[in-house]
């Protein structure tokens, strides 16, 4: 069994913005996946980190990333 937290971030980008904030997400440390999606959010990406407060960190990132309008943090079981 693996000691890594596991968390899927749903984001709300400014109109037009997703595929800009993807690029940006995959260059933020502990993400291992960045897509858009269609629906009610834009984007979402995967994150993968030891600790909870390395999670934090990443997840502070992701939120500081300009375009972005919304999160959601879904963390894994």
């Amino acid at each position: 069994m693996s000691n890594q937290v596991v968390a899927y971030v749903l984001i709300v980008t400014d109109v037009g913005k997703e595929h800009e904030v993807v690029q940006q997400l995959l260059e933020i440390e502990g993400i291992t996946l960045a897509q858009t999606v269609y629906g009610e959010f834009d984007a979402i990406c995967k994150l993968e980190c030891n600790t909870l407060t390395t999670l934090d960190l990443s997840i502070t990132k992701v939120r500081k990333i300009q375009s972005i309008i919304r999160t959601m943090t879904l963390i894994a079981g």
